[in-house]
């Protein structure tokens, strides 16, 4: 059991609502390997390097490259789909939920709905939650680091 998940269990009720919160949005708009994306950009933003380093072993998995993963967290990964995400997501984090209206429509302008919107805020939220505990406790991290950007 990673350091992180034996560290939320320490109340089985957050572990437990955790763990079904992230098991029910796999079935939302993102799929795994977006979803891996997803998490380390929040986790760069957030500073988070337990996060940093558990999901860029889980973006490997899901067939990103290394290299893949420090242009995702940087904001530069080629594709238009990926910036516009990365400056939602850190507007979100930045603005406290605040995303320009211009910025809205280069979202939905990719073809993405108001269902993939809350998606997005749901796997921010998550991503946060074990960025903040990790931030909190500072346990070990059981992970190979990730690359300074």
């Amino acid at each position: 059991m990673p350091n992180l998940y034996a560290t939320i269990g320490y109340s089985a009720n957050a572990l437990n609502s955790y763990l079904q919160y992230v098991n029910e949005q796999a079935r939302g708009t993102f799929h795994a390997k977006e979803r891996e994306a997803i998490y380390l950009i929040v986790s760069q933003f957030n500073g988070c390097e337990y996060c940093l380093a558990s999901h860029t072993q889980s973006a490997i998995k899901n067939k990103w490259t290394e290299e893949e993963t420090l242009t995702l967290r940087a904001g530069t990964y080629p594709e238009q789909k990926w910036q516009v995400i990365y400056q939602v997501i850190k507007s979100v984090i930045e603005q406290k939920g605040l995303v320009s209206d211009e910025l809205l429509a280069e979202f939905y302008t990719l073809g993405y709905n108001e269902t993939a919107l809350i998606d997005l805020m749901v796997l921010i939220n998550v991503m946060s939650f074990t960025n903040y505990t990790y931030r909190l406790t500072q346990i070990p991290i059981d992970f190979p680091p990730a690359k300074d950007l």
